[in-house]
Parts: C-alpha cells; structure tokens; sequence
C-alpha cells in the first residue's frame, strides 16, 4: 500500500529527484533495481517505513521494523562503478546532516564502540555506519545492476533505526526513540532528501570528491584509535591514521607500516582490543 506521508524537500524536487513512498516493502533496495531493469530513469527515491527482507553488507540480513528509515535511490545515470563505490561517503554525510537538522542540539555524545566523549555529533564510521554515542544508528549499502544498454545502474540504500534497533548484534546499536528523541521517519526522511541533493552536487560525479572526503574526515570515527579488520577471513590490526584519496581506510601497523584497505569489517577499541573482529 502506497504512503502519503512521505514527501521530498523542495531542493530535491527542484533538482529532478523523484519519490516512490511504501507502507511495507520486502526491500527498498531490490524494488530500486528492479524499477532500473524496467527502464526508470533514475533519481527515484523508495521509501518505507517498514522492510521485510532487507540486506545488510556482505549478504547480511536487515530487517526494518515498523517505524524505521528504510531510504534507496536509484541512479540510472550510467555511472562508472568505481566512482559509485564514493557515493556511501556522500550518502553518509547527508544522513549525518539530516540528523542534526532534525534532532536536538546536545543529545548524542561522541564515542567509538561504547564509549562516549564530549562533541555532541553524528559520526561515520568507515565505510557504510553512522554512529550516534559510539553506537550503530544506521547503515548504508550499495549496490549495482548492469541494464541493458550496458550503462550501470546504483542503488544507494540507508536504513535508519528510528524507533527500534536490533538487540542480538556483537557491537553497540542504539535508535532515534532509545535517545530520547521524537522524530519520525518521514521527517527524517524530509531532511535527507534535502542533504543529499546539496552533498551530490558537491560530489558532481566523483569530481568533488576531494571536498566530500575532507568533510567525511571530519566526522570520522576513531581516527588515531586502535582498530582491528577484518579482511577476507584474516584480522589486521593497528592505528586507523585517515581514508586516502580513494577513501580507503589507512591504519599504520606495529612496524610503522601503512595499509590502504578498500573493503572490511572495522572494530575499534575495546572491541579491536578483545580480537571480536
């Protein structure tokens, strides 16, 4: 059953985007690639307030329970895939900015894996989390589909814990109504259409990714902390120093070495500390 309530920002509409609003769905990202193979043009947003089958990274299911943010764009554009791989970072900072467009000033306190320091932000933990007081609040996962023309298709997807957040998971997940804070998923959703449109077009293609990155950074979660990877089975440990130019995440080894990791499972702290990588 279709929502009304949903509705995009005037800059969003403004700048072409569309929107495709869902009481329930079975996944946001799915119906986005499968309106891509249909031939929709793209720059369509599908929005529900509650995911049935989602996915998390690496095939991980993401269930969203009713109430919650599940947010996918669909770009059509035939954008080249090493680019797309940037565009979590544009779609991490505009939740981030959402957020705090939305919530009360003060309310989530900076911290990685649990713990908590003063600064009262959102931060974005490499490469896909955004983390409110060193907990998971939401996660972001791209994914593509190569449409018959042969361009690419992308679906940015962003699942956000409003009102609930999972209780069986090995890393600290917290939601919007957890803090204390009464927003709901429309108006969150309000905000982000309205930070992802200002963020893209400072992306403009992966050509203003340099911005993008610097703004990321100083969100970032962790840097100069102790962190453990996970990278295709094995645990690399050691200072997570910055992302590079390619926003891979940097970490310097015991020896002094540095390691650009393009994709991985990251876990600072206590966490990095225990080995629960």
């Amino acid at each position: 059953m279709a929502s009304s309530r949903f509705s995009l920002a005037p800059t969003a509409f403004a700048a072409g985007y569309r929107l495709e609003a869902h009481e329930s769905v079975g996944s946001t990202n799915a119906l986005a690639l499968d309106r891509a193979r249909a031939g929709d043009p793209g720059r369509l947003w599908i929005v529900s307030k509650k995911q049935e089958s989602g996915r998390g990274r690496r095939g991980r299911p993401w269930a969203t329970a009713e109430g919650n943010l599940a947010a996918t764009l669909l770009l059509a554009d035939g954008i080249d895939l090493k680019n797309a791989a940037t565009l979590g970072f544009v779609a991490g900072l505009a939740l981030a900015e959402a957020l705090d467009a939305v919530l009360p000033a003060g309310l989530v306190s900076v911290g990685v894996d649990g713990g908590t320091t003063s600064g009262g932000r959102f931060e974005l933990k490499w490469p896909n989390d955004v983390l409110a007081s060193g907990a998971k609040l939401a996660g972001i996962l791209l994914e593509s589909t190569a449409l018959a023309d042969g361009r690419n298709a992308v679906a940015v997807g962003i699942g956000v814990n409003v009102v609930a957040h999972p209780e069986d998971v090995p890393y600290p997940a917290t939601s919007l109504k957890a803090m204390g804070a009464a927003v709901d998923a429309e108006t969150l959703f309000l905000a982000l259409s309205d930070a992802w449109t200002s963020n893209a077009a400072t992306w403009d293609g992966a050509r203003g990714l340099a911005a993008i990155r610097r703004r990321w950074l100083g969100r970032a979660a962790g840097i100069g902390s102790e962190v453990a990877v996970r990278v295709d089975g094995s645990v690399v440990r050691g200072v997570f120093e910055t992302i590079d130019e390619d926003c891979r995440f940097v970490i310097r080894d015991r020896t002094g070495a540095t390691l650009a990791i393009a994709a991985g499972d990251v876990h600072f702290g206590a966490v990095a500390s225990a080995g629960a990588a």
